[in-house]
C-alpha cells in the first residue's frame, strides 16, 4: 500500500462529545472532538479555543461536563457547534440535569454523561486544556452491558475531517488478540 504525505493536521476519528458549563446562571453546551482520556486515574481532558462561552463558564465555575452524544443527535450536536452561546441561548436546545452538587450542567439525551472538577488547565496557544477528575458518571440503563457502557448501545458519533460517522459493530476484545505478550 503506498503512502501519500498530507498537511500536518490532525484529521481523526474522535468521538464527538458536548462540553458544558453554566455561563452566566444557564447551561450551554459546546461541541468537540479533541477530548479523551489522560492516565488509568478518573480524569478526562478537554480542549476549548479560549473565545468559547463554554470556555467562561468553566473557568468561573471549575466544573464542566463531558456528554456523550448518540448518533442519533447529531443535527443538535452539530448545531452547539456552529451557534455561540454569547449571542444565542443554547439552554434550551437539550433538557439539562444537576448532580446533586449542582455545578455543572449535564445532557439528559445523551447516553453517557460525565461530571468533571478542574484539577489542571494547559493554555495550547489559542486553546486551554481542562484536565478534570470524574466526580459522577451517569450512563442510561439500556446502555449498560455486564456493568460497563456498551459502545454499540450508546452509538457515538463520531467525528473525522469533515463529517460525523456513527459505529456499527465491536471487532474485537481488548488486549486478547496476541499470545500474552503485552507491551
Amino acid at each position: 500500500m503506498n503512502k501519500k504525505k498530507i498537511a500536518n493536521i490532525p484529521y481523526g476519528p474522535y468521538i464527538t462529545v458536548l462540553a458544558g458549563a453554566c455561563v452566566n446562571g444557564k447551561p450551554n453546551y459546546t461541541t468537540i472532538g479533541a477530548y479523551g482520556v489522560v492516565s488509568q486515574k478518573p480524569v478526562l481532558y478537554i480542549s476549548l479555543k479560549n473565545t468559547h462561552h463554554t470556555t467562561k463558564g468553566i473557568q468561573e465555575n471549575g466544573y464542566f461536563s463531558v456528554n456523550i452524544p448518540s448518533s442519533e443527535l447529531v443535527e443538535k450536536t452539530d448545531y452547539c457547534g456552529m451557534v455561540s452561546g454569547k449571542t444565542n441561548d443554547k439552554s434550551d436546545v437539550f433538557e439539562s440535569f444537576y448532580d446533586e452538587a449542582g455545578v455543572a450542567p449535564m445532557i439528559k439525551e445523551c447516553p453517557v454523561n460525565y461530571l468533571c472538577k478542574v484539577i489542571q488547565t494547559i493554555p495550547i496557544f489559542d486553546f486551554t486544556m481542562f484536565l478534570g477528575e470524574i466526580v459522577a458518571t451517569y450512563i442510561n440503563e439500556d446502555c449498560i452491558e455486564n456493568g460497563r457502557p456498551d459502545a454499540a448501545k450508546v452509538k457515538p458519533t463520531i467525528l473525522m475531517d469533515t463529517g460525523y460517522y456513527n459505529i456499527q459493530t465491536r471487532v474485537g476484545t481488548i488486549f486478547t488478540a496476541c499470545d500474552g505478550n503485552k507491551a
